[in-house]
């Protein structure tokens, strides 16, 4: 157990504080695999500030826009095509055969214990690919083979898997 600011008791996910090395993407429910890295995981909110005339000891600040970036992907080459799939539907040949119309799908990234349980899941609202990224090659390199994928959303839900 560990306290939040107010002193308020608060149970840590998995009793032990869980590292950050294994973690699931889903697409629409259908899981897509174990990543080895994921950047991008965030929310900034803006402020505006308004200055009130004859007050000069502070500015009102009130919450702004949200803004979310872009997440980024990193794993290993697997044998499936699903995220090249999934990124040739969405543009190209296959946004323009949709009449050019984006189906946008829900994405979750789940953390997972080093069991496989899931601890902690962010839902990512109207997901959709922006960027995939293959291996590099070279005749002098031993680097891993890795595929990269950057996807764009409208923001995300946190939740508790139990």
């Amino acid at each position: 157990m560990a306290s939040d600011s107010g002193g308020v008791a608060v149970e840590l996910l998995g009793g032990d504080v869980p590292t950050a090395n294994r973690f699931l993407f889903e697409l629409d429910g259908v899981e897509i695999g174990i990543f080895r890295e994921l950047q991008g995981l965030q929310v900034t909110v803006g402020v505006h500030e308004f200055r009130e005339g004859g007050q000069n000891g502070f500015s009102h600040r009130v919450p702004g826009r949200m803004t979310w970036p872009n997440i980024v992907f990193r794993r290993g080459v697997t044998a499936g095509n699903a995220l090249f799939d999934w990124l040739s539907k969405s543009s190209g040949e296959g946004f323009a055969s949709s009449g050019n119309k984006l189906t946008r799908s829900t994405g979750a990234v789940t953390a997972l214990d080093h069991q496989g349980n899931r601890l902690r899941a962010w839902e990512l609202i109207d997901v959709f690919p922006v960027r995939w990224k293959g291996p590099d090659f070279s005749v002098d390199s031993q680097s891993p083979l890795e595929e990269e994928l950057e996807v764009a959303h409208h923001g995300f839900r946190a939740s508790t898997k139990v």
